[in-house]
């Protein structure tokens, strides 16, 4: 896990955040060709409100094209996708507040 990741886990687990399970590092499986899955893995991932939570680093600057059509693959599924910058971190009490209204 990226430090980042870590930070928010420390909300996200356990039950700790609304009383809603998340997992971390969630095969996310869209497609299967010859027998094998096709799949992403979301930083974080709650079923109960069918959500996935994308931590973005720098990286994700330079390949904005590929996460819209992970997102458009992942909403196509049934599931809906929050993207939270690394940099957001610095405010937690926002960053959670975010996800309490993205999943309200």
């Amino acid at each position: 896990m990226t430090p980042e990741e870590k930070i928010l886990w420390a909300k996200l687990r356990n039950r700790k955040f609304k009383g809603l399970k998340f997992l971390r590092q969630h095969p996310l499986i869209y497609d299967t060709i010859n027998y094998k899955p096709l799949y992403f893995i979301a930083d974080f991932y709650c079923a109960e409100k069918k959500i996935v939570i994308e931590l973005d680093g720098e990286i994700h600057d330079s390949q904005k094209d590929y996460d819209e059509r992970r997102d458009e693959i992942i909403t196509n599924a049934g599931l809906r996708v929050l993207r939270i910058k690394n940099g957001e971190l610095e405010s937690l009490s926002l960053v959670l507040k975010k996800i309490e209204d993205f999943i309200s």
